[in-house]
C-alpha cells in the first residue's frame, strides 16, 4: 500500500502558480495556430484565442504586447521546429530523412494554411517579414549539419554553393505540397533526394 501512495504521488503535476502559468501559455499558443489557421493572421481575435484557451483575454496582454509579439512567441516555441535527421551514412540518405520530416511537419493542415499566410503577412508587414526571415534562419542553420557531414564524407566539394544547396533542399517538396497541396509518396520522395543529390553536388560557388 505504501508502495502504491507513492507512485501515486510521484505522478501527480507540479503545483504552484509558475507550472499554471507555463501551461497555460501553452493553450494560448495552441489557440492563437488555430485562429490563425482558421482566420488569417490579419483577422485574429484576440478575444476568440482566450476564449479557446479557457483564459481571459489579460492572460494575454500580460504576456505579449501586440499580435506580432505573439505570433513570434509561438512560432518560436512550438510552431515550426524541424529536428534534423540522425547521420544516416550518405549525403542522399540525410537529404531522403530530411524530406520524410519536413513532409510530416508540412502534411499537418494547421501548418499548411498557416505557412502561406505568414509568407503573405511578410509582404506587407516589416514584423512578420522579420518572423520569416527568422524562421528561415533557423531551418538553414539546421540543414548545415546535411552539408557539414557530406563535406567530411568527401562527398561533397567545400567550395560548394552552401546557400544554393540550402535552397534546393527544402524547396521541391514545399513547392508540392504547400502551394499545389500535394503528398509525395515515399517513392517521389525517394526521386526528389536523388535530384537535389545531383543539383548540390554540382553546385560550386561563384565568385
Amino acid at each position: 500500500m505504501e508502495r502504491n501512495r507513492s507512485v501515486l504521488k510521484s505522478k501527480r503535476k507540479p503545483s504552484g502558480a509558475a507550472v499554471q502559468s507555463a501551461e497555460l501559455t501553452d493553450a494560448l499558443y495552441r489557440a492563437f495556430f488555430q485562429e490563425w489557421a482558421e482566420r488569417g493572421f490579419a483577422a485574429i481575435s484576440l478575444e476568440r484565442v482566450a476564449a479557446k484557451a479557457g483564459a481571459g483575454k489579460a492572460a494575454i496582454y500580460r504576456r505579449f504586447s501586440s499580435h506580432h509579439a505573439f505570433a513570434a512567441a509561438a512560432v518560436t516555441a512550438l510552431g515550426l521546429s524541424l529536428a534534423m535527421p540522425e547521420d544516416h551514412g550518405s549525403l542522399e540518405a540525410d537529404v531522403l530523412a530530411f524530406l520524410t520530416r519536413l513532409r510530416a511537419v508540412l502534411r499537418h493542415p494547421m501548418i499548411r494554411r498557416i505557412l502561406p499566410d505568414l509568407h503573405a503577412e511578410a509582404a506587407r508587414s516589416a514584423a512578420m517579414r522579420d518572423l520569416n526571415t527568422q524562421v528561415a534562419q533557423a531551418r538553414r542553420a539546421q540543414a548545415q549539419v546535411i552539408l557539414d557531414r557530406a563535406i567530411a564524407r568527401n562527398e561533397l566539394d567545400p567550395s560548394v554553393d552552401r546557400d544554393l544547396a540550402l535552397d534546393l533542399l527544402p524547396a521541391p517538396l514545399y513547392w508540392r505540397m504547400v502551394v499545389l497541396g500535394i503528398t509525395p509518396t515515399r517513392g517521389q520522395l525517394a526521386a526528389e533526394a536523388e535530384a537535389i543529390v545531383a543539383a548540390i553536388q554540382g553546385s560550386v560557388r561563384r565568385r
